[in-house]
């Protein structure tokens, strides 16, 4: 691709994507008479964009999180420091261009514009309507959009300027190759109780007491919120369902196909272009040459090419017949098949088979129930939705409707009951002492409210209520000290010369070892560590109820010569590059703004804010 048409597909991506970061959002002014939150230089980060650039990016974090996000909570993780830095950094790359005289004419503008597929009419070609309707809908005038344009041009023009060229030294790139493709070979023993000189003794009052002291935060209850609910599920009310028999039976004839189900095989079919060929493969299966899978192989086809699945006798048309008449798995054929001459593989037979209504009627009741429970359900919710809005408590809204009143002191990692459903749990996280109540619908079909009566701070539970788990608690970690002195000991006669397989340990060898490699056991880090290790160290490296013994055996650096390895260089190279000129584009970007100067109006920002639900 010439370097022009690369840069005008790059120029109308970043068009297209300014069009769908617009859509939407232009129908809110944030600005009122303020027009900016910052200001870089001479050039401002207005209002309107940082309240649709922080609007964008809430649906982005609420759509990936499956849940509406509140602004507070999206500024507990940064979201708005985030936008705004962003709109900074964006700023000073347009100060900067307006510094140099950095722009494009109006006549790269019109053509860039002309080509963006939003803008066409019917016909293919550019339309000045659709072109003024689309942006109508994004509350921007033509003025402002080509400003924009014009800006996203010069301001990606600079970037380039920027980034374009920087090199990657071939030694980084050597480095980075033999780094990550380095093997190592090591020799390993993990320690646990069975390990042990000795068996574990009881533990003292005093040392449980220690242990206790040193561990508290494993012993405290978090946060607990005191819960009142009302609720229903389609299983609760599944008692109150009257079973209509006439309706039972009238399912049964819906799902007759269930339930009364033909004579049926398990068929593969493999086509042939002509008889000919069809009756050379049956052939040579008869005479034990080739096998039914060796076909397909030859063929370059899978099991799931021609695989059937379980069929009737009428679904096989013409080859049916012949293909039932087996009476135990194996080749019918060649037969005729829609597609041609072919070889049926019955791989197994499946009688033929019929319950009766009285069998299935257990099976259908329970779905019946089930069904008109959870229609019952979607009954209520309008009248659950106004008792609510009405002002009715969680024990008024148990009283006058089917919902069940319920209590829970409830924290993470509570189970049981409601506590099981995801819906309850997201609800009882985010919920607050004082909030009204509101109905919130169960995915399986249920309705439930809550109120929170009392938040309860963490609490350290008493030694006594939690001795077991202390106890166990103990145990492993005693185990895991004894484990490791045992392991130090065996790693120091290593290191003054004694043979390693002369010091009764469970030794395990691993050979070719890479940085990603997954070994059974090892405790976390351990590989890491491995790749930290000088070739004859040794090293213990603690577990939870134990510790591993390593010996590195063998450094072995990757073959830098053949075409698999020029081509991963080359991917390492161009991955640095990439990285590097990231680098080089924020220190950029950093220098411009200091030297431009960077003011945040925050009562501009405070006010954005304030128009957020």
């Amino acid at each position: 691709m010439a370097k022009g048409t690369a840069s005008r597909a790059f120029v109308w991506v970043i068009l297209g994507l300014l069009i769908v970061a617009l859509a939407g959002f232009g129908a809110t002014n944030f600005g009122g008479s303020v027009r900016s939150v910052a200001m870089v230089g001479d050039m401002e980060v207005l209002v309107d964009d940082y309240g649709r650039e922080l609007q964008q990016d809430l649906r982005a974090l609420a759509a990936q999180s499956g849940r509406a996000i509140s602004l507070a909570e999206a500024r507990a993780l940064g979201l708005d420091a985030a936008v705004l830095s962003r709109l900074v950094s964006q700023a000073a790359l347009d100060n900067e261009t307006a510094r140099i005289n950095l722009s494009v004419g109006d006549e790269m503008v019109r053509d860039q514009v002309a080509q963006i597929p939003a803008f066409r009419g019917i016909d293919g070609s550019f339309d000045r309507e659709a072109y003024a309707f689309t942006l109508g809908n994004t509350g921007l005038s033509v003025a402002e959009f080509e400003e924009r344009v014009r800006n996203e041009t010069a301001r990606n023009i600079l970037q380039g300027a920027v980034i374009n060229g920087v090199p990657a030294p071939q030694v980084f790139t050597d480095t980075l190759f033999n780094w990550a493709l380095e093997e190592r070979d090591v020799t390993w023993a993990l320690l646990d109780a069975d390990d042990l000189s000795e068996p574990l003794g009881e533990p003292s009052d005093a040392d449980l007491q220690a242990y206790y002291d040193a561990n508290e935060a494993a012993f405290t209850l978090s946060e607990t919120k005191a819960i009142t609910y009302a609720w229903v599920t389609p299983r609760m009310i599944l008692d109150t369902i009257d079973v209509d028999e006439d309706a039972l039976r009238s399912l049964f004839e819906q799902r007759a196909s269930e339930y009364i189900r033909p004579e049926r095989r398990l068929v593969e079919r493999l086509v042939f272009a002509d008889s000919a060929a069809a009756e050379a493969a049956r052939a040579q299966i008869d005479a034990a040459e080739m096998t039914f899978d060796d076909l397909i192989e030859d063929r370059g086809l899978s099991i799931g090419d021609v695989d059937l699945g379980d069929v009737t006798i009428d679904e096989l048309d013409a080859a049916g017949e012949e293909v039932f008449a087996l009476t135990e798995p194996g080749i019918a054929g060649p037969l005729p098949s829609p597609l041609g001459p072919a070889l049926f593989r019955v791989n197994a037979i499946l009688s033929a088979s019929e319950t009766s209504f009285d069998d299935a009627r257990d099976e259908l009741a329970a779905e019946y129930a089930s069904d008109r429970a959870s229609r019952l359900i979607l009954d209520m919710r309008d009248q659950v939705d106004d008792l609510l809005a009405g002002g009715a408590t969680i024990e008024e809204l148990a009283e006058e409707t089917e919902l069940e009143l319920g209590q829970i002191d409830w924290r993470q990692g509570v189970e049981g009951g409601i506590a099981d459903y995801l819906e309850f749990r997201d609800a009882a996280l985010i919920a607050e002492a004082g909030d009204f109540p509101e109905m919130i619908e169960i995915e399986e079909g249920g309705l439930f409210a809550l109120r929170v009566d009392e938040l309860r701070p963490p609490e350290l539970q008493p030694l006594q209520a939690v001795r077991s788990q202390v106890i166990e608690g103990w145990e492993l970690a005693e185990t895991a000290r004894l484990a490791e002195a045992r392991a130090q000991e065996a790693a120091q006669a290593i290191r003054d010369g004694r043979e390693m397989a002369g010091l009764d340990l469970p030794l395990r060898a691993e050979m070719g070892m890479g940085r990603n490699a997954f070994l059974d056991d090892a405790p976390d880090g351990m590989v890491d560590g491995i790749f930290q290790m000088s070739l004859g160290d040794v090293r213990v490296f603690q577990a939870e109820s134990g510790a591993a013994l390593v010996r590195l055996d063998t450094i072995t650096p990757p073959d830098p010569d053949g075409a698999e390895a020029e081509a991963l260089k080359a991917n390492f190279n161009q991955q640095a590059i990439q990285d590097m000129a990231g680098d080089v584009l924020l220190m950029f970007t950093r220098a411009i703004q200091n030297s431009a100067g960077v003011q945040v109006n925050q009562q501009a920002i405070n006010a954005v804010h304030a128009q957020f639900p």
